[in-house]
């Protein structure tokens, strides 16, 4: 029941290692993209890293956010790593920077709804995921190896895999205190 995937689910931090196939990764996205978005613009694209593509994505990942002029001590550099080498995927969404102000609130907002929609999806299947948006994402260096061209924004890296242990949820304010009645 959706109601209970949305209550349920949980943004997964501590994955096992365990990779997610490139087909599960494929069929999240088929039906996340049936996200509302405005007059159909379909305002996302994707660089989806899983398989094959894994390994060579957390060697990017690393040489992109850790300077190489940082001769990091083993364990410091383990430690700074870790969130890349326990995901059994990697998925980027990229949007467009409409110069327009209306249409750019409308594609983040289109591209917010089909992330939610991921996550959802990739729940249902019993594959966990984490939205981020670490501030590297728009480093020109990370920006050239990922393709992203000028007038777009990587939105978001999300992470997908399995894992062992389920967080906590954590308490949510009641509706009724966030509600405004109009009269």
């Amino acid at each position: 029941m959706l109601k209970n995937i949305i209550r349920e689910r949980r943004s997964i931090k501590k994955f096992n290692g365990k990779p997610v196939a490139l087909s599960d990764v494929t069929a999240v996205l088929e039906d996340a993209v049936w996200a509302p978005n405005h007059g159909c613009r379909e305002p996302w694209r994707f660089v989806v890293a899983a398989e094959e593509g894994l390994q060579a994505m957390r060697e990017t990942l690393k040489e992109c956010t850790i300077p190489k002029w940082n001769l990091l001590p083993e364990e410091e550099l383990k430690k700074k790593t870790a969130g890349f080498a326990l995901p059994g995927a990697f998925v980027f969404v990229i949007v467009p920077e409409d110069p327009r102000q209306k249409e750019r609130l409308e594609d983040f907002s289109a591209a917010s709804a089909l992330i939610q929609n991921t996550q959802l999806l990739a729940w249902e299947q019993g594959i966990g995921t984490c939205w981020k948006t670490p501030a590297w994402l728009d480093a020109p260096k990370f920006r050239a190896a990922l393709g992203v061209k000028p007038g777009e924004r990587i939105l978001a890296l999300l992470q997908f895999g399995y894992y062992d242990e389920l967080p906590q949820a954590k308490e949510r304010t009641p509706v009724q205190e966030k509600i405004t009645y109009f009269k």
